[in-house]
């Protein structure tokens, strides 16, 4: 029986090399697997990041109450134009501070304490309502039903985001008595050990946290907590309120020196959350609402309809022309040198910062042209040109997948150069055009350095209604939400970048059932 031959292609030299090819391409999966994992993971990441920043803007905290339209209020001098009404903000807004003032029955009536009690609800809280009656002011003198967004600072407090606050509770069994000074009481419990050991683990602050203990709509505050007794202050509510209940308590670590909302605000919003005057409901206004100074009042629709106004103009400007331009290049167009030149041009302005089109924008369309600032005409320029040169390649690369057998067999049968073109290539190419063309409307939608250049960062109170008003759009509202000092802007910021994500989620979605729909195989 004869041995193997040893060929050239089994040889052990030949063997090795096959071996080292096969881990060379396991090692090329390996790469491309981790590459894709840690894209999805980054992805993934973002979006989780953003959209837990964003949860909490989903619902805020409002006032929901019956108030009767008083008319000595609404309208004192009796004028019940729909124009003097919604002027009178400040007469509705006593009206409702003062309602939700009387549900405090041992309130001191004071000007200290109904200046705290009024930064409860700021006062453009109440504009929604004075339009209401406005449009109808046969509600005056009637009993209506109101709903209010409390201030950013009490929201931010009930919502646990700021300042930061560790629930405690001490169930049954607490003792108040009186102190050794007539208006002194104290509270006597085993539980407050727990209390004072949480106080000591916070460290030393610049002034003392305050702890508070709450029985149903009821609020005190604890002072010199010392082993199982403290002192007692009531806030709201009476001391009959506290007998007998099953108590429970929140310290705010933050000094009440260093935050924004004092201890007796506090207790309010408390005593009127839990006798469900305020709740906490969908803040539907983030979607309703135009821009605003306070971030319980601001609302996106204005950047929102500003943005699409925008893109309107982009796209009626930048597809057609960017698709004409690639077929005139790459169809009909001479093979010479001014044509190379222009190609090269086209690529280099793919290259061009955005923050230069601005620049152009601003001298020429509003400083020699004259066209009006902050309007969705002006951007819609700029982004236009800013996306002309991508549209332009992307056609051009369409066109050029198109096999030259089509264009043969066209010409071939009687066919002209513009009919070969018109009627057989292009639509073979244009899924593949529509695709570059809204990949570049996606591109212009989230710019934002030429915006601002143009002054599209303008402060919009008023929905825009044509391309010519007075708009902003969302990665500019974005900046400018995300430049305020407030942390009740972050939420609503993050909120803003999940609306803006959605709409580029929506344009890429429609990218891919157009490309299905329209798709043709050779």
């Amino acid at each position: 029986m004869s041995s193997p031959v040893e060929t050239p292609l089994r040889s052990e030299k030949a063997l090795k090399h096959l071996r080292r090819r096969r881990a060379a391409d396991t090692r090329f999966r390996v790469y491309g697997l981790v590459a894709l994992g840690f894209a999805l993971f980054s992805l993934v990441f973002l979006i989780c990041a953003i959209a837990w920043k964003a949860s909490s803007a989903v619902t805020y905290h409002v006032v929901k109450t019956d108030i009767v339209l008083e008319a000595d209020r609404i309208v004192p001098d009796g004028n019940a134009s729909p124009e003097e009404i919604t002027r009178n903000i400040e007469g509705f807004y006593t009206l409702v501070r003062d309602d939700l003032f009387a549900k405090f029955a041992n309130l001191e009536d004071t000007p200290a304490v109904r200046k705290d009690f009024s930064a409860l609800i700021d006062r453009l809280a109440v504009l929604p309502l004075a339009r209401r009656v406005a449009k109808n002011p046969t509600l005056i003198d009637q009993t209506v039903s109101i709903q209010v967004p409390v201030s950013d600072d009490v929201d931010l407090f009930l919502k646990r985001s700021s300042p930061r606050s560790i629930p405690f509770r001490l169930g049954e069994g607490a003792q108040i008595s009186l102190g050794q000074g007539t208006d002194e009481m104290v509270l006597r419990h085993p539980a407050l050990e727990s209390v004072l050991s949480s106080l000591t683990a916070l460290g030393s602050q610049q002034g003392a946290p305050s702890v508070l203990v709450i029985a149903d709509s009821a609020v005190a505050r604890l002072t010199d907590l010392q082993d199982q007794t403290a002192g007692f202050e009531i806030l709201a509510g009476d001391l009959a309120d506290f007998q007998g209940k099953p108590l429970k308590g929140l310290i705010v670590a933050v000094p009440e020196s260093n935050r924004t909302i004092s201890d007796l605000q506090i207790a309010w919003a408390l005593a009127l959350k839990s006798e469900g005057i305020i709740r906490r409901v969908p803040h539907t206004s983030l979607l309703t609402s135009t821009d605003s100074t306070y971030p319980e009042l601001a609302g996106s629709l204005a950047a929102i309809v500003g943005s699409l106004l925008t893109m309107l103009v982009t796209g009626m400007v930048a597809i057609p022309m960017g698709i004409f331009a690639a077929i005139f290049l790459e169809e009909f167009a001479p093979k010479n040198r001014l044509t190379q030149l222009i190609e090269v041009n086209i690529n280099n302005l793919a290259a061009v910062p955005s923050i230069v089109f601005g620049l152009l924008g601003a001298t020429l369309l509003l400083g020699t042209f004259g066209l009006p600032r902050s309007a969705p005409l002006v951007g819609g320029l700029v982004l236009a040109l800013l996306i002309l040169p991508v549209v332009i390649i992307s056609a051009r690369a369409a066109l050029r997948a198109v096999p030259p057998s089509i264009r043969s067999g066209a010409l071939a049968v009687g066919a002209s150069r513009m009919q070969a073109v018109f009627h057989h290539v292009l639509p073979l190419a244009f899924p593949g055009m529509l695709t570059g063309a809204i990949l570049g409307m996606a591109r212009a939608l989230g710019e934002t350095a030429p915006l601002l250049l143009i002054g599209m960062v303008a402060f919009v109170a008023e929905v825009p209604s044509s391309t010519t008003d007075e708009a902003t759009a969302l990665p500019v509202l974005i900046y400018s939400w995300a430049s305020n000092a407030e942390r009740a802007w972050e939420p609503m910021t993050a909120a803003v970048i999940v609306i803006l994500l959605a709409l580029l989620v929506t344009m890429n979605v429609i990218v891919v059932m157009l490309r299905r729909k329209f798709e043709r195989r050779w």
